[in-house]
């Protein structure tokens, strides 16, 4: 894992692209040379009653520009914050953060549910294979015509309003979908149908676990999963997700 930097970052654009869910993007100057498809940063508040960072999976990295989009959705008062920022404003943010996907030349699976889509995006970009994308939402949809780009997508919605009706693996049966690897990244009960899915097929697969998280960086062991084997850190069975993680092979981890 490279190592983290903490940077001001300036505010490129931001953009309301569904219901809650905003678009953001910034210039950072060294963030983005390091960062890899799967990482997140950690933004700091201005209001100084909120101390923790929030964390953000990564959505897209522009090298050559130095700037990096965040893709998050309003769940409290710190990202309710963030969303009220404007172009030129500067954020504090350290990264990049936790372990990203591996990138393998294998006909590929991208699985992504809710705001567990975004992080899949730059993987998408960077992966070269064959790409089949299942895109699992409520209703609304977003980055759908972004992830078009890159493969044949596929969408699941909850009440069958547009794509399958169902769960990202309803639209992988009911499109008859194969592959050799899965990446995946979405609400935990998406993940452990993911994992039985791929071990019921045998099907190598990775696992990109969401979690509330304090310090961001191992020190506080507020945001561990359990684990097959005992960590190195703790000698006990679990995982440190913004360290070891959040990008776990899916047999590492108990879910």
């Amino acid at each position: 894992m490279v190592d983290k930097l903490q940077e001001g970052a300036v505010i490129i654009r931001q953009e309301e692209i569904a219901t809650d869910v905003y678009s953001m993007w910034l210039h950072t100057e060294e963030i983005a040379k390091l960062a890899k498809p799967g990482q997140f940063v950690a933004l700091y508040c201005e209001d100084g009653s909120r101390l923790l960072p929030r964390p953000i999976s990564i959505c897209e990295i522009d090298r050559a520009d130095r700037a990096i989009r965040l893709v998050y959705r309003i769940a409290g008062k710190g990202t309710n914050e963030f969303s009220r920022y404007h172009t030129g404003e500067l954020l504090r943010v350290v990264g990049p953060l936790g372990n990203g996907y591996p990138k393998k030349s294998k006909k590929a699976l991208l699985l992504g549910g809710g705001i567990g889509i975004p992080p899949l995006l730059q993987l998408a970009k960077e992966l070269d294979c064959e790409k089949q994308i299942v895109l699992g939402y409520r209703r609304e949809l977003f980055l759908k015509e972004e992830f078009d780009k890159y493969g044949s997508v596929y969408v699941a919605t909850e009440d069958g309003s547009i794509g399958t009706t169902g769960t990202v693996i309803d639209a992988i049966n009911a499109n008859h979908l194969d592959a050799e690897i899965i990446y995946a990244c979405g609400p935990m009960p998406m993940l452990r149908a993911v994992k039985a899915f791929a071990k019921e097929h045998h099907m190598e697969c990775w696992l990109s676990l969401e979690e509330r998280m304090a310090c961001g960086i191992g020190a506080c062991l507020g945001c561990v999963c359990k684990s097959v084997k005992k960590d190195e850190h703790t000698h006990v069975n679990n995982k440190r997700i913004c360290t070891e993680g959040p990008v776990f092979r899916a047999e590492e981890v108990d879910i």
